[in-house]
């Protein structure tokens, strides 16, 4: 019963966020214009700048952000009680998450949909620029080389999520082309499409794909991450319209649906059978080795709370396809909430789905056992428990939400990383076009995964110093709006709130690593202990020539209002509707 109550709380929070603080951001403070010019529509080319409906280009950017992130961090994060990772699941996405989101396509929107990346050259300094480049760089290989291992595991433990996971592209595609080139409503296809791929997640319980060892003179894991990477590279090349765009709305209605399966799942075996948190609320018997609470929460539950890879999502992607400014509110802060529900999910499955205390303590015997599993197991139990699903069904069904989401979040990486390198070449003046860029991409992440064996281990290796980078890129981004809300004469507060107790909290958790790495002795590693070392340094650098740029602005004479400005132009581009 404790699970329901903490569930409708949740909720409710997440409700007034988006209707309060949300349209307060929009109006009072952001001020988003109908009649804003958009780059999709300035600069339209039916390859990464399209004029979107704001429904479909939602589901592009929630199943974007989203990943298993927000699946693993509150899992592993449930080690210190339920109640702190649900008070910064909740508070986080209101108030942290969803400025973070909305600022930063805003930003990226009144900037001509340049990347944050990019926007740091304007608002923050040359100098500051570079370096804000190499870690938005170093970030998107962490995540799409981390994602490729997540992906295989998903593939290889679950082999009833094979068939829904790669039938989902064919479906997408099928809907981009109804979309687009047919115009077919919007709401038919969206029905028929969810139909599809559930119909995919009945065969694939009844169907599962187990790989034979070896496949074409591979393991199976060599196979899946290959084919992944070859999947994200063609994906990355494609014009968005065609599978990006369809694939994650889809995506997002479907695992929306999932976790409204997960949720009323929650509520019927919490009323029915009194089903109850089987972990403490705060866990006072941690594991040996359990680091303390302060600043790892914080960095361990990005995804759900605030992630510094939304940023570079909103300003990559989202904000080259956005048909109208006021769409820029649904699309980047309820997408931050859809997150946000995730991880709330995350929470539930893993602290009142799993059967029993001892199962649960079986589980999270050592910090970081508890993630993906935990969740396909715990969410897996409540649905057979409230629906009467059979139990396999029911972690088929999270285990390809699992899948799709990380998949999702893969090929939108490459893509991102893409432009980071198409940015980074201009720098030093060689121009590099979308094949090479990607083929550059892949070469990189493939590298790196296959560093330390065929299996793909090295695709995990620098990944302890994501929760770091990523909250310390997600300050940075906040250094940006704070900036131009400065210059405007609006209220920087509900940027520079987040972005203080982000940075603190995350350059804090940076310091802890670098002692941790530091004290292997001779088992210390020594590529995390220096590049933890850089993003340090790299923080500091743009952190303080941040500061020194809020200074100038609020010494300098307002901006012209957007009001004032030419840009405003009547939409004439039709939007898939």
């Amino acid at each position: 019963m404790d699970s329901v109550i903490l569930l409708i709380i949740g909720l409710a929070i997440f409700a007034a966020g988006y209707l309060v603080y949300s349209k307060y951001l929009g109006k009072r403070v952001l001020r988003l214009d109908p009649a804003f010019r958009t780059p999709a529509h300035e600069k339209h080319d039916g390859v990464d700048h399209v004029p979107t409906n704001k429904f479909v280009l939602w589901g592009h950017h929630f199943t974007s952000v989203a990943g298993a992130a927000p699946i693993v961090g509150p899992a592993i994060a449930v080690i210190w009680g339920w109640l702190p990772a649900f008070l910064w699941v909740t508070i986080g996405t209101v108030f942290f998450a969803g400025m973070h989101d909305l600022g930063a396509l805003w930003a990226s929107e009144r900037n001509k949909g340049r990347s944050i990346g990019a926007l740091a050259a304007r608002y923050i300094g040359r100098r500051g620029s570079y370096v804000f480049l190499v870690v938005i760089g170093l970030l998107l290989l962490m995540v799409i080389a981390a994602f490729a291992v997540v992906i295989k595991n998903l593939l290889i433990g679950n082999p009833s999520a094979v068939i829904p996971a790669w039938g989902a592209i064919p479906v997408a595609i099928l809907i981009g082309l109804a979309v687009y080139k047919l115009r077919w409503n919007l709401t038919a296809v969206t029905v028929i499409g969810v139909v599809a791929l559930y119909a995919l997640i009945f065969v694939g319980d009844r169907v599962p794909v187990i790989l034979p060892d070896p496949i074409l003179g591979m393991s199976p894991a060599t196979f899946w991450i290959l084919a992944l990477f070859l999947y994200a590279g063609i994906a990355s090349l494609l014009p968005v319209w065609l599978l990006l765009q369809p694939r994650d709305y889809i995506n997002g209605v479907q695992l929306f649906i999932g976790l409204a399966i997960l949720f009323v799942g929650t509520i019927v075996a919490g009323l029915v059978f009194g089903n109850g948190f089987v972990a403490p609320a705060i866990n006072t018997a941690l594991p040996d080795g359990t680091p303390d609470i302060w600043p790892l929460l914080f960095v361990t539950i990005a995804c759900g709370a605030i992630s510094g890879f939304h940023g570079a999502v909103a300003s990559g992607t989202t904000s080259k396809q956005l048909d109208k400014e006021t769409d820029a509110r649904f699309v980047g802060y309820f997408g931050a909430v859809g997150e946000g529900m995730l991880a709330l999910g995350a929470i539930l499955a893993t602290t009142a789905g799993i059967q029993s205390v001892a199962r649960w303590e079986e589980i999270y015997s050592a910090f970081g056992e508890g993630s993906v599993g935990a969740f396909v197991e715990g969410g897996g139990n409540i649905i057979e428990m409230g629906l009467g699903l059979p139990q396999s069904l029911s972690a088929t069904v999270l285990a390809t939400m699992a899948v799709l989401f990380a998949a999702t979040t893969m090929d939108t990486g490459v893509r991102l990383l893409r432009f980071v390198f198409q940015e980074a070449s201009e720098i030093i003046g060689f121009k590099m076009n979308n094949l090479v860029g990607t083929l550059a991409v892949l070469v990189v992440c493939v590298g790196l995964v296959f560093s330390q064996g065929v299996d793909g281990s090295g695709g995990l290796a620098i990944w302890p110093l994501f929760g770091t980078t990523n909250q310390l890129l997600a300050s940075l981004t906040l250094v940006i709006v704070s900036i131009m809300l400065i210059r405007k004469r609006r209220n920087a507060f509900v940027a520079m709130i987040p972005l203080t107790l982000v940075f603190i909290a995350a350059f804090w958790a940076a310091i802890v690593q670098v002692g941790s790495f530091w004290n292997g002795g001779v088992d210390t590693n020594w590529l995390l202990l220096v590049l933890d070392i850089v993003i340090i340094v790299a923080t500091i650098w743009v952190g303080a020539e941040g500061i020194s740029a809020m200074r100038r602005a609020a010494r300098e004479d307002p901006e012209v209002e957007d009001a004032d400005l030419t840009d405003h132009v009547t939409n004439t581009i039709p939007t898939a509707r």
